[in-house]
């Protein structure tokens, strides 16, 4: 085989152009992570269902959202967690290889067949189905560098400001918020003032839903109207309620000589967060971390670079006393290793031509290994390609074992040269 390139020093010229142009090529297409993709692809169910406990989620939630998962195809199996803050999480694991588009769309065929059997506060909140890994990329943290924000505030500026921006960002799956605060109004009851005046908590609930709604009044003087009617204009009611004054005046019975009750007189009322059941913070400092999901496929380093950007660009409109940091970032990782395996190439190319050139004297001869051992490098992009592998630490620890593997075979070609010019002699 040796013999046969070397008879033929154009065709070997060109085959070689060929390998380092393919293996360019691919380099520059091949995605970059941490690790291989080599966990099954995963669905994410959320819903949420307010006020309720882990149990009661469990039983009239995951139960019928549960029952109808059993027969999507190529699914291995699945998990459900929920928790005293009204969440319920489903993981769906699908087989190695399974379409993942095509595994999210028939799982949220099954979740809208078990809608109808849900409760209304869940229906109406919403059942996510989404694709998303669970190796997070990196982690953006929205501090308050003065304490002059709490976590409220961040966690909100975070969700209006910040959040789209970076789930548009290319290569992106997912971005949640952990120790998310969202606005809320909180009604806090007062057991004994509605003992004393015979109010459960259903009148309040009831009086709240029917109050706080927005209703569409209709028009004064619409067709089919009499000939002498000239006007027509839509009646503009009130909507929803805004602060915790309108919430006070909700009517909670008025009936009867002891007048109206409201509902300010059997609650304290307060704009808060929805939650308290998570809190995050940087050093000591209040904030709100941001989790970025890698998109799968996607490279790596050209995601956590572009998100880097947008937040640097988000910056400059941030308040005053407001910051980020970012106290995670894989990216390093893969950084560190790629510079390892330049590193590693300029030594044992360098090495090579030296002990090359020492021991045989000859400048043809260390031109070879000079030429054949980056076409052999770059080449290796190509089979990564061809192959569907990508750039993470396995396959540049794998390169850089070639790399010291040819160093030696070359020094072991030094020695056989050697000993053959000894015996000649």
């Amino acid at each position: 085989m040796t013999r046969f390139f070397i008879t033929r020093p154009i065709f070997a010229s060109v085959l070689s152009i060929i390998i380092v142009l393919s293996g360019l090529a691919a380099a520059f297409k091949l995605p970059i992570a941490q690790y291989p993709q080599i966990a099954p692809p995963t669905v994410i169910i959320t819903a949420s269902y307010p006020g309720a406990s882990a149990e009661t989620l469990s039983k009239t939630v995951a139960a019928p959202i549960e029952e109808q998962l059993s027969g999507v195809e190529n699914l291995l199996y699945f998990n459900s967690s929920s928790d005293s803050s009204g969440t319920l999480t489903i993981t769906a694991t699908f087989d190695i290889g399974t379409n993942v588009d095509q595994a999210t769309f028939n799982v949220s065929n099954r979740v809208n067949i078990a809608l109808p059997r849900l409760p209304e506060d869940v229906r109406r909140t919403g059942v996510v189905v989404q694709k998303r890994s669970n190796d997070i990329l990196l982690v953006v943290m929205l501090i308050s560098s003065k304490k002059e924000h709490d976590r409220l505030f961040l966690s909100n500026y975070a969700t209006l400001n910040v959040l789209d921006e970076f789930k548009r960002t290319k290569g992106v799956g997912d971005v949640t918020i952990f120790g998310g605060q969202d606005y809320s109004m909180r009604i806090w009851l007062r057991p004994d003032r509605m003992a004393q005046l015979g109010v459960s908590t259903s009148d309040i609930s009831a009086a709240i839903s029917a109050q706080n709604a927005q209703y569409a009044a209709g028009k004064i003087g619409a067709e089919p109207a009499p000939p002498s009617q000239q006007l027509s204009f839509t009646v503009t009611a009130k909507g929803r309620l805004i602060d915790p004054e309108e919430f006070g005046n909700i009517i909670v019975r008025a009936q009867g000589p002891n007048g109206v009750l409201r509902l300010k007189d059997v609650a304290r009322i307060e704009l808060g967060a929805q939650s308290y059941n998570v809190a995050s913070a940087l050093n000591g400092q209040p904030g709100v971390a941001l989790p970025i999901f890698l998109q799968s496929g996607a490279n790596a380093l050209e995601t956590a670079e572009a998100i880097k950007a947008k937040v640097n660009e988000l910056k400059l409109k941030f308040p005053e006393g407001m910051d980020y940091n970012i106290p995670y970032d894989t990216s390093d990782f893969v950084k560190a290793t790629i510079k390892e395996v330049f590193h590693t190439f300029g030594e044992a190319l360098v090495l090579v031509v030296l002990v090359v050139f020492l021991f045989l004297q000859s400048w043809r001869a260390t031109l070879i290994p000079m030429i054949a051992v980056p076409i052999s490098i770059i080449g290796t992009f190509a089979g990564l390609y061809l192959f569907g592998f990508s750039i993470n630490l396995l396959t540049l620890l794998a390169l850089v074992t070639l790399i010291l593997k040819t160093y030696v075979e070359w020094q072991a070609s030094r020695d056989a040269a050697n000993q053959e010019k000894e015996v000649t002699a």
